[in-house]
């Protein structure tokens, strides 16, 4: 009934720790951005931008739904289950604040950091600087928001967490030869990053789209 179209990057694995946490059922269709795949027609007729995560649901009165943009996939998926995003109120629009503060700033930067500081074969110490400061400055809110809130917009598990969490997880990964030591001064991010790590449902959508 629900098919999600994916791959292994942080924007890409956002909606599969989504789906394991709603429990609900879905199938994979990977798309390898790396050969291309998201420039086929195919997939454009899904993603105008031809950018991975799409889903598709067949299960909706009337016929069937195609969403492109994370963003948009986990509020349509929170809406529809009625689970990780409040109903109304200011809690509700916290969460969208937190989720959008991702989709706008913590993502590009971070991406930007990926590319200028470790994958560009001509490296620009300038770019490096500027993306490498504006990321650890992000990082900065993230740990003064989680110094008074257990999660990243309260005291509730959002979407805004499962947004936040692929992209922040990967300063101790991918990340790490240009931001590793940034975390050292930020401990609450670091018990965020724990204790959402720790979600058996994170780990096995930090896991998919299972790929060789």
């Amino acid at each position: 009934m629900l098919t999600l179209y994916t791959w292994t990057t942080p924007n890409g694995r956002k909606i599969p720790i989504m789906l394991e946490e709603l429990g609900l059922q879905y199938a994979i269709e990977p798309v390898n951005i790396g050969k291309g795949e998201q420039f086929t027609p195919a997939f454009l007729a899904l993603s105008p931008n031809n950018k991975i995560p799409a889903i598709v649901d067949t299960d909706v009165d009337g016929g069937t739904v195609s969403i492109f943009e994370s963003g948009a996939i986990l509020t349509y998926l929170a809406e529809k289950t009625g689970k990780l995003l409040p109903a109304a109120g200011a809690e509700r629009y916290k969460v969208l604040e937190w989720l959008h503060w991702q989709i706008g700033g913590l993502g590009p930067m971070l991406g930007q950091v990926g590319f200028f500081a470790i994958r560009a074969e001509e490296k620009s110490e300038l770019a490096i600087k500027h993306f490498v400061e504006e990321a650890d400055r992000l990082l900065g809110v993230m740990d003064r928001q989680l110094a008074d809130n257990v999660y990243i917009a309260g005291t509730h598990y959002s979407i805004a967490d499962i947004a936040c969490y692929p992209w922040a997880v990967g300063v101790l990964d991918k990340l790490k030869p240009a931001l590793g030591d940034k975390l050292d001064s930020k401990p609450n991010l670091q018990r965020w990053l724990t204790m959402i790590g720790a979600r058996p449902a994170v780990q096995r959508g930090m896991a998919l789209p299972k790929v060789d």
